[in-house]
């Protein structure tokens, strides 16, 4: 059965976690248009503030277009991607305005400094509730090993002083990702949920591949690709 959005979206605090190169940006483009699609109320959180490159902050209008407020780094307000750590006094207030009507998803930085930012709103987080959720890539060479993976999940948890809810397989190759990809993405993710005792939320797959023999599947579109593309 395939899933939208609003199925994958289980708190109106979301956190997105992972490595660099996961996917993690695309996905939140993904869910942010879905629940907005659902006449749903959306903020984003662009919490990258060291990697200048395929952040969400660069999806501002296609996001603004379909009425999703963007919180992000002040220079990035400020119209540059100046590779500059800033955090907005933006962040906290739309971290408490998340409601029932209101989604609101945190993208983190896929390093320790971004993890240490989302930890500076440990607090405000845990009083709201929230779920957050790995995203996890078997084909991301830093993490092919389930040992890294785990290891790369549990220094997030540390620096951030929150606690994982569930993975998201976001194993894919961009645009080279097929049926075989799929599976195969699917077998690691089962066994990094295994070893590390979180849920599976669902397998994201391209919408073009169709239906394919998996539980709780997530057709996305690709909105984030290299500059050359």
């Amino acid at each position: 059965m395939s899933l939208e959005a609003t199925d994958v979206i289980e708190s109106p605090l979301t956190v997105i976690v992972g490595h660099y190169g996961s996917g993690k940006t695309n996905l939140v483009m993904n869910l942010a248009l879905g629940v907005a699609r659902k006449g749903k109320s959306v903020t984003v959180i662009d919490m990258d503030i060291v990697n200048p490159y395929f952040r969400v902050s660069e999806q501002r209008k296609a996001l603004e277009a379909e009425g999703i407020e963007l919180v992000a780094p002040v220079f990035s307000e400020m119209g540059t991607s100046l590779d500059v750590p800033s955090l907005t006094g933006r962040i906290l207030p739309a971290i408490e305005d998340a409601s029932e009507n209101r989604v609101v998803i945190i993208d983190v930085g896929g390093d320790d400094a971004g993890s240490v930012a989302l930890g500076r709103y440990a607090r405000a987080i845990e009083a709201h509730g929230y779920g957050m959720f790995y995203v996890a890539n078997r084909y991301r060479n830093l993490v092919q090993d389930l040992d890294d993976a785990l290891e790369n999940m549990a220094e997030i948890e540390a620096a951030s002083r929150l606690h994982m809810t569930g993975i998201i397989n976001n194993s894919h190759l961009q645009g080279a990702t097929d049926a075989e990809v799929v599976e195969k993405g699917f077998e690691y993710v089962s066994e990094l949920s295994r070893l590390s005792g979180l849920r599976v939320i669902c397998t994201t797959v391209p919408r073009e591949l169709g239906n394919l023999p998996f539980d709780k599947l997530y057709p996305v579109e690709r909105y984030v690709k290299a500059p050359w593309e």
